[in-house]
């Protein structure tokens, strides 16, 4: 598995590449119902569409619903590590960064289930 992504869009691309795609969003939408989130994520999504919906999602519990985005992050298992390595971020730049990790973190999860159930 490839885990040295540098941008959102190339961990969509390997979720097409290995034919999880499917399962990425399956497991987006998991993750964002146990943190109690409602989020529209259709089964014939384009990455970027993906992407757009996850980052506009990301920016509005930023400055709107705090409490669910640290939620997210939770049941996501997403490191604090990797949130104060960000820095200083305006809520643009910080969503867009999160949603990378987001993606990210479910794609090895995605990964890591296939790999050991196959």
């Amino acid at each position: 598995m490839e885990s040295n992504f540098d941008r959102s869009i190339e961990v969509l691309q390997s979720a097409q590449k290995e034919h999880l795609y499917t399962n990425l969003l399956q497991q987006i939408r998991k993750d964002f119902s146990l943190a109690n989130i409602d989020v529209k994520l259709e089964g014939d999504m384009e990455p970027l569409q993906l992407h757009d919906v996850l980052r506009e999602k990301i920016y509005f519990l930023l400055l709107e619903r705090f409490q669910q985005y640290l939620n997210l992050l939770y049941v996501v298992d997403i490191s604090e590590k990797e949130i104060k390595k960000m820095g200083p971020l305006d809520a643009a730049d910080a969503s867009a960064q999160i949603c990378f990790l987001i993606l990210k973190r479910e794609w090895q999860k995605v990964w890591l289930k296939h790999k050991y159930n196959s």
